[in-house]
């Protein structure tokens, strides 16, 4: 590569990637959190590694950014974020069981499940989307690539269609800010 270039290149294969994205499916999902929102549902996110922060930066713009000053505050949590349980459970059981056991307690019918994964493939992140499917929760899947086994299985599945892991995290930051500035700046 050229080191020059570098930073055009990627920029360049950013844009490309990000065309990518089904920009309907963006809107379908910021209508569900906002049923969500209105019913007083308890919306989770779920990753692993830059996924997992995505999941923990997405939270914090919903609780402050789309919720602050509001009358209507959205009810949500990033299960990456309870690091003692996470390894309590991957420690005693498995690293499988790390999102699934949260859901367990605290998921209920008609709940938002959204699962970030650039592979769609990470066995924690499916178990999560599968019971949320079980128990009759909305699922949402940010994926990449071919969007994986998580693209099949969540019930509105957004794909950054690209190979590079850090351009389909970009792709999902930028996901998840256009839906949390739909509600900063919409509404």
């Amino acid at each position: 590569m050229n080191a020059a270039n570098f930073a055009s290149d990627y920029r360049a294969g950013l844009l490309k990637a990000l065309d990518t994205i089904d920009l309907a499916k963006v809107e379908q999902a910021a209508q569900w959190l906002a049923e969500a929102r209105d019913q007083d549902r308890q919306i989770f996110t779920c990753g692993n590694g830059g996924s997992a922060a995505t999941a923990s930066h997405f939270v914090t713009d919903m609780v402050k950014g789309a919720s602050y000053g509001k009358a209507k505050r959205f009810r949500i949590m990033a299960l990456t974020d309870s690091s003692p349980t996470m390894t309590a459970y991957g420690n005693d059981l498995s690293y499988d069981h790390v999102f699934v056991e949260h859901l367990k307690n605290f998921a209920r019918p008609g709940d938002v499940v959204l699962a970030i994964s650039g592979s769609g493939n990470s066995p924690n992140v499916l178990r999560a989307i599968e019971y949320g499917n079980e128990i009759g929760c909305k699922t949402i899947g940010l994926t990449g690539r071919t969007g994986g086994r998580l693209g099949e299985l969540a019930q509105l599945n957004i794909n950054v269609a690209e190979p590079h892991m850090g351009r389909i995290e970009d792709g999902h930051h930028i996901i998840c800010h256009m839906m949390c500035y739909y509600f900063m700046d919409a509404e």
